[in-house]
């Protein structure tokens, strides 16, 4: 699914889209906001990149952190929550129109807790409940991180059920 596809498709929904990226550090909200018109879908982004950070602005558990890192299925969730949440409360709009997309995970060079390279986890928390997703990307690092983006879009697709194609 292409960003553009996305936007029109929430749009149409009336939905918005709340980001809490890591690995990504910016790059999917930046590649969303190349569309026309993305201000009515795309709320904002918060880069999370540092661990404390996940926890202090998104309300990750400082003890699931520290038990678990931040490459994580529970981590990534707890992120797509806590944006959605907080953008939503923020914003005065209903957490049934806001969807939080979370994405964490290791783009290298080095493993990060015990955690290959290549391992990315994306979440989705809105009003159709709580996914996450675990992926395995293959590249350098600047690659890990714009087929995670890809990835995040195909997702968020299947997520409001629409065919991949």
């Amino acid at each position: 699914m292409k960003a553009a596809e996305l936007i029109a498709e929430l749009e149409k929904r009336n939905l918005k889209l709340a980001l809490a990226e890591s690995l990504t550090g910016g790059l999917l909200c930046s590649e969303l906001v190349t569309v026309p018109g993305a201000s009515k879908v795309v709320l904002g982004s918060l880069v999370a990149y540092q661990t404390g950070l996940k926890s202090a602005a998104l309300g990750v558990s400082a003890d699931l952190l520290n038990k678990v890192g931040a490459v994580d299925p529970e981590v990534a969730l707890k992120m797509a929550e806590g944006v959605r949440s907080r953008m939503a409360l923020q914003l005065l709009l209903s957490t049934d129109q806001v969807i939080g997309v979370s994405t964490t995970g290791v783009a290298g060079p080095e493993s990060q807790d015990g955690k290959p390279v290549g391992m990315v986890y994306v979440a989705i928390s809105g009003m159709s409940g709580d996914r996450v997703w675990e992926e395995s990307i293959s590249g350098e690092r600047a690659d890990i991180r714009s087929k995670t983006v890809e990835q995040v879009f195909a997702r968020i697709g299947e997520y409001l059920g629409l065919k991949a194609g």
